[in-house]
C-alpha cells in the first residue's frame, strides 16, 4: 500500500509594487513648456492692449464723471451731467450728422471702386506687379501732403476744379462754405487715399478662389459678368465684411482730412464739415473741458460699437443665406433651348414607375415585344 504525503504549501513572499520612476527634470520642463508657452506667446498682445486700450478707455469714463478742466485738473463730481449736456448740445448733433454724411459719401463709392479695381487687377495683365504696387501709392503719401494737394484743387477762388468748370460757363462751387460740396471734397480725399488699400485686400481674396470654378462656369456658358456675380462676390464675402467693418470704424473716426481741409477754422466757418472727433478736439484743447470731451469720446465709442453689432448681424445673415449651396459654385443655367426629345419625365416621389406594356410582334403575333 502506497501512502502519498501532501507537502505543505509554501507561502510566497508578497510582491511589492515598484514605485514609478521619477520624471526627469527635462521631462518636467517639456510638460511645463507645453502648458505655459502658448499663454506666454499671446501675453504681450493682451498686456499692450490693456495698457493702451482698456486703461485709457476706463480712465476716460472716470474723467467724464467729473468737471475736469485742462489747467485746473479734476473738479467736483457731476455724475452723468456731462452726458446730459452733450446730448442736448446742437453742435454735437451737427458733428454727428457731418460724420455720417462724409462716411456714406466715402464708404459706398470706395467699396464699389475697390471691388472694380481688384477685379481688373485679377485678370491676366501685362506688368501686373507694377499695377498692383501703384495702387498703394496714395496710401503711402502722408495725409498732410494729400490735404495740401486737395485743398488747392478745391479752392473756391483759384482752385483747379473751379477753373475747369468755369471754362464751361458753370458758376464756381463753394467747396469750403457750403455743406454738401465740402462733404464731397473731404470724401474725395478719403477715397483717393484708402481705395487702393482696400482693393489690394480684395484682390488677395479673389486670387484665392479656385480657377476650376471659372473654367467650369465658362464651359457651361456663363459670361464674365455672370461669373463675377455668381462666383467672385460670393467667394470673397468674408473679406468684404472685414473691409466694410474696418471702413465703418475708420469713417466714424475721421479727423485728419476735415482738420487739414481748412486749417484756419475748426470744421468750417459755420461748422459745415466739423466731424465728431474734430468737435471732441475742439472741446478738449480749445474749450479746455476734458469732462465733456471724454463724454463725447464715450458716446462715439458706443456709436461705433452699435455700428459694429449691426455689421456683425448683417454679415451673419449674409453668411447663413449662402449655406444652402456652395458659395463658389455657380448655379447651372442652360443658355440654349432644350429640345423636347431630351426631356425625361420622372415619376413622383413614392410613386411606382409604370409597368412596360407587352404588344404582339408583327410576325404572326406569337412572340411578345416589350414596349416602354
Amino acid at each position: 500500500m502506497t501512502t502519498t504525503l501532501n507537502r505543505p504549501a509554501t507561502s510566497s513572499p508578497p510582491v511589492t509594487p515598484t514605485p514609478p520612476a521619477k520624471p526627469s527634470l527635462r521631462h518636467r520642463l517639456n510638460v511645463l513648456d507645453m502648458k505655459v508657452s502658448p499663454y506666454l506667446y499671446i501675453a504681450p498682445f493682451f498686456i499692450l492692449f490693456a495698457l493702451v486700450g482698456l486703461f485709457p478707455l476706463a480712465y476716460t469714463f472716470v474723467v467724464s464723471l467729473y468737471d475736469w478742466h485742462l489747467l485746473t485738473g479734476q473738479g467736483e463730481f457731476v455724475g452723468l451731467q456731462n452726458f446730459v449736456e452733450v446730448l442736448q448740445d446742437r453742435f454735437f448733433w451737427n458733428s454727428l450728422f457731418n460724420t455720417m454724411s462724409i462716411f456714406l459719401l466715402s464708404a459706398i463709392p470706395q467699396l464699389a471702386v475697390a471691388i472694380l479695381i481688384a477685379a481688373v487687377l485679377d485678370q491676366n495683365l501685362r506688368a501686373r506687379t507694377f499695377w498692383r504696387m501703384s495702387i498703394l501709392l496714395p496710401y503711402v503719401v502722408t495725409p498732410v501732403a494729400v490735404a495740401l494737394i486737395f485743398t488747392n484743387m478745391f479752392g473756391e477762388q483759384y482752385g483747379l476744379i473751379n477753373n475747369i468748370i468755369s471754362s464751361f460757363g458753370i458758376e464756381p462751387i463753394m467747396w469750403k462754405s457750403e455743406t454738401l460740396p465740402s462733404h464731397i471734397a473731404i470724401a474725395t480725399m478719403v477715397n483717393w487715399r484708402w481705395t487702393g488699400y482696400n482693393a489690394l485686400i480684395l484682390l488677395a481674396a479673389m486670387q484665392s478662389v479656385p480657377r476650376d470654378l471659372y473654367e467650369s462656369a465658362a464651359i457651361d456658358g456663363a459670361g464674365a459678368v455672370r461669373r463675377f456675380f455668381s462666383i467672385t462676390l460670393p467667394s470673397i464675402r468674408p473679406t468684404m465684411v472685414f473691409v466694410i467693418i474696418t471702413a465703418t470704424i475708420g469713417g466714424l473716426q475721421i479727423f485728419t482730412e476735415p482738420r487739414l481741409f481748412d486749417p484756419t477754422t475748426v470744421g468750417g466757418t459755420g461748422r459745415q464739415f466739423q466731424t465728431t472727433v474734430l468737435y471732441l478736439w475742439e472741446m478738449a484743447f480749445q474749450r479746455q473741458n476734458f469732462g465733456k470731451a471724454s463724454t463725447i469720446a464715450w458716446l462715439l465709442f458706443l456709436i461705433i460699437v452699435a455700428f459694429g453689432i449691426v455689421n456683425w448681424l448683417l454679415s451673419r445673415r449674409i453668411a447663413t443665406s449662402g449655406e444652402g449651396r456652395d458659395p463658389g459654385r455657380p448655379r447651372r443655367r442652360r443658355f440654349g433651348k432644350r429640345s423636347s426629345a431630351a426631356a425625361v419625365v420622372l415619376p413622383a416621389v413614392g410613386q411606382q414607375p409604370p409597368a412596360p406594356k407587352l404588344t404582339a410582334s408583327p410576325k404572326n403575333g406569337t412572340k411578345p415585344r416589350r414596349q416602354s
